[in-house]
């Protein structure tokens, strides 16, 4: 059994917790002020209140769910929707759909947060005088601006981010000091904003302010980056991110009451464009503060996009995803680079940028995906706590309950707002219909597959291998097997073998992937059926483990060899002992649609429209990391229902 990555408690991972962990968090006072007041009318409720409502919010739904709770729900260290998934999935067949419209949504997390933060950061150049009028929320100097930062963030991706890594944690030390100086400075000369803690004042602005309730949507925007947190887990570990966030929760909470302290005494009733964040600056410090959170946002974004690949990479692993190509830019453990996605992102943040035009119009979409992450979280912690910690459902109900109701509400008010630009929706459906299609239809393939017992065929493949006169196709012959039961494999690699064109090897090979609910595990079983004849090597990999099939095998064949388990050396003279890879033909079954299958209506759909994804991913062969020099693919019709007898009668039939 692998053991859990560890992540000890040091100053050091707090540093990198610091920088990989809360830059989502860490921006939301770019916006999330400047989104509850808005254009409506300064008042003590609307503030207290809205303060009020952000520490709680960050309290409830940070603190309590997430901090204490969810980062608990580690799978060997690594945490996200699709690990705790793996943790539960056994528990519930469909379990798979909240995992799905958990993951859709934080990809579009990956699209708005890029948009939203950086374009935050840069509208806070209007507050210069030398820009102003040329830098203004929404013209296309500051459009274009954001689009040229986010390009450029996009561009690096391929080379890594081991290059500036090591500046994010105190490049974020000093992000967070600088909000805790800002807040502190004006809490200090107006301290009447601490009543805001009161909960009493929350409670004031949600059921007696005109449309109170519906705030909550610009409220939520000071946790959307909870989510994104427990997604990280694996980097830094519980601890360090637990001793990190009380000081992150501390700046965060003294900002936004700074901010409340602004806004009670600057004098004006109403905030005419400004951003209260920007108005915490002295003037002299604008620039450099602006510069600072420009950085900060860049951070944020690029955590944002590094979670993107990961989640596709584990998606992809878990049959969610079509394969696509995956590089690793550095020697960094899991540090991976996916062009297609980074790609995507790409071109949503642009298409982002280019018809919202400012950071304010981006909230309502920005909290209403990640509240549905949220929900969907929350549904499958709900099997964690009752079957895997075991907690009676007297302690489990009212915990779930509270966080539904919490998020409930959050989502009812940021739902209401995202009617308006209901074509947003359609991207994030069209994750989920690409998840959901890819899913479904290998259940349905896997359905009808045939498995037979190798037994049964044990003496035909030991009569093959000796028979001189058939000519030999390959010293080593891999078959790559889905056949959970070491004794099984698929009808249609016996009829590739002995049917359709026979193939004469010294020994059969039949190779099974297996993906475990484990994060990183690493190990093989070997089972020899047939002395020196049939063997089979189960590789069981941890679903963010890259499969690379050629070079796992090659490595079993040394280890075999250096142990002299088996008597498999090269039979051909002129190849020496051990060079095993000159001598080995992998065989790939490719099943396609033929006229014999018969299908139910949403089955038909759901499998035409799996093949023609599948033509746009990377083969098998790619995708499972094989030589093509010494790799065969099969093509076999993918027959669902036997076909029906044919009435066919010949005439003039010699006698007849």
């Amino acid at each position: 059994m692998p053991k859990a990555r560890s992540h000890p408690f040091s100053w050091a991972g707090v540093l990198i917790a610091l920088g990989i962990i809360f830059g989502d968090l860490g921006t939301s006072p770019l916006y999330v002020f400047k989104a509850i007041i808005g254009e409506r009318e300064i008042t003590a409720q609307l503030v207290l209140g809205g303060i009020s409502c952000v520490f709680w919010t960050l309290t409830v739904q940070t603190t309590a769910k997430y901090i204490l709770l969810t980062l608990r729900a580690d799978n060997r260290g690594e945490g996200g929707i699709f690990s705790l998934y793996a943790l539960v999935r056994r528990f519930g067949h469909w379990l798979y759909v909240p995992a799905i419209l958990g993951a859709a949504t934080l990809l579009v997390d990956g699209i708005i947060t890029p948009s939203i933060t950086v374009s935050s950061a840069v509208e806070g150049l209007s507050g210069l005088p030398v820009l102003a009028g040329w830098i203004e929320p929404g013209n296309d100097l500051t459009v274009w601006t954001v689009i040229a930062i986010l390009s450029g963030v996009f561009f690096v991706q391929r080379f890594g981010t081991k290059a500036v890594g090591f500046a994010f944690g105190p490049m974020m030390l000093l992000w967070f000091t600088m909000l805790l100086v800002l807040g502190l400075g004006h809490i200090v000369h107006h301290p009447d904003v601490l009543r805001a803690l009161n909960p009493w004042y929350a409670y004031d602005l949600l059921a007696h302010y005109p449309q109170g309730f519906w705030l909550l949507g610009a409220v939520f925007l000071c946790t959307t980056g909870a989510e994104a947190l427990y997604s990280d887990l694996g980097h830094c570990g519980r601890q360090n991110i637990q001793v990190s966030w009380a000081f992150v929760k501390t700046a965060l909470v003294l900002n936004y009451m700074g901010q409340g302290a602004w806004l009670l005494h600057q004098g004006s009733t109403h905030l005419d464009g400004r951003n209260p964040f920007f108005e915490l600056m002295p003037p002299w410090f604008l620039l450099v503060g602006i510069l600072i959170a420009t950085f900060a946002a860049i951070i944020a974004s690029q955590a944002l996009i590094s979670g993107a690949y990961t989640l596709i990479n584990e998606a992809m692993t878990l049959n969610f995803w079509p394969r696509v190509r995956v590089k690793f830019p550095t020697l960094m453990r899991g540090q991976i680079y996916i062009p297609s996605v980074n790609w995507m992102l790409w071109l949503g943040c642009v298409g982002v940028m280019l018809y919202f035009r400012e950071s304010s119009l981006m909230e309502a979409a920005y909290g209403f995906f990640i509240c549905v992450a949220m929900l969907m979280t929350t549904t499958l912690m709900f099997g964690w706590l009752r079957y895997v910690r075991h907690w009676p459902l007297v302690l489990v109900l009212p915990v779930i309950g509270l966080f539904f109701a919490v998020e409930g509400a959050y989502f009812a008010a940021n739902v209401v707002k995202i009617t308006h630009r209901a074509w947003f929706l359609l991207f994030a459906l069209g994750l989920v219909a690409v998840m959901f299609i890819w899913y479904r239809a290998r259940k349905i393939v896997n359905r009808y597959l045939d498995f037979v017992p190798l037994e049964r065929y044990a003496q035909a493949l030991r009569d093959l291998s000796i028979d001189p006169e058939v000519p030999k196709f390959a010293t080593h012959l891999v078959y790559l097997t889905k056949a959970d039961h070491p004794g099984d494999v698929e009808q249609q690699i016996i009829n590739s073998i002995l049917a359709r064109k026979v193939k004469r090897a010294e020994i059969y090979w039949f190779v099974h992937v297996n993906y475990t609910d484990e994060p990183y595990t690493l190990e093989y079983r070997v089972r020899e059926l047939i002395d020196d004849k049939v063997i089979r090597v189960d590789f069981d990999l941890g679903f963010r483990i890259q499969p690379r099939v050629n070079q796992l095998f090659r490595r079993v064949l040394e280890e075999l060899d250096a142990d002299q388990e088996l008597k498999f050396s090269s039979k051909y003279e002129s190849i020496r002992r051990g060079d095993f890879h000159t001598d080995i033909c992998y065989v790939l079954t490719e099943r396609f649609l033929s006229v014999e299958n018969e299908f139910s209506l949403r089955d038909d759909a759901v499998l035409d429209l799996y093949y023609a994804l599948k033509r746009l991913a990377l083969s098998d062969r790619e995708a499972l990391g094989l030589d093509p020099n010494v790799t065969i693919v099969e093509k076999v019709p993918l027959v669902i229902q036997a076909p029906r007898e044919l009435p066919l009668v010949r005439r003039g039939r010699p006698g007849a």
